[in-house]
């Protein structure tokens, strides 16, 4: 069974962290989904399909529960576990599946390190973030500061945030194994405070947040 990762984070949170070696048919046979997610998957293709069925085994191995909650999204398309009080943020690169639970506010992204996010930092990097790069380490730090952003707006769920307007990363020094920061979301009345941490595994950038 290919658990990369089960984390307890603190007295109520956990993490988990899936290598895809299966094919559908294990996960389907596991799963025992309800109608609204079979209809679902049906509009997945390719390699997203796997994915969607692994984070979904992921979070109810993590559970221990003989019986599965199905995940379902709200109205703004965040997931959410049925007749659950937990929390769930999921994220895919590569070949991992990575999910987080919690009975808080929660979100978590993964990312295998890829030097074209250079490209892409003037889009979500303020200006106060990117004086903290060095270039030694440029890569891999634009990574967690990307990972921050995305579990915030995960664990936001409303969509429609900037990242550069409305998230807001505090600058920190990256060490190369783990480490954390904060942050927080700013959106008209709506502001949230969350812890952020990060670690690096092989080639990729693994970044939860918790909320404050």
């Amino acid at each position: 069974m290919p658990l990369f990762l089960h984390r307890h984070i603190d007295a109520a949170a956990e993490i988990g962290i899936w290598k895809i070696e299966e094919d559908e048919n294990f996960f389907l046979q596991q799963l025992h989904l309800s109608i609204q997610e079979v209809d679902y998957l049906e509009q997945l293709k390719g390699r997203r399909g796997l994915e969607w069925l692994a984070s979904r085994w992921l979070i109810h191995y993590m559970s221990g529960r003989a019986e599965r909650g199905a995940i379902y999204k709200d109205e703004f398309g965040k997931p959410y576990i049925e007749n659950s009080t937990h929390q769930i943020s999921l994220s895919h690169s590569g070949d991992l599946a990575a999910v987080i639970a919690a009975p808080f506010c929660v979100g978590i992204d993964i990312q295998r390190i890829v030097p074209k996010i250079t490209r892409i930092a003037h889009k979500f990097m303020r200006e106060e973030e990117t004086n903290s790069l060095k270039e030694v380490t440029k890569i891999e730090h634009l990574h967690v500061y990307w990972g921050a952003k995305e579990a915030l707006y995960k664990a936001y769920g409303r969509k429609q945030l900037d990242f550069k307007e409305h998230i807001f990363v505090k600058p920190f020094v990256y060490h190369v194994t783990n480490g954390q920061t904060t942050a927080y979301v700013n959106k008209g009345d709506y502001i949230a405070h969350f812890e952020v941490f990060y670690e690096r595994l092989d080639d990729y950038i693994l970044v939860y947040a918790l909320e404050q």
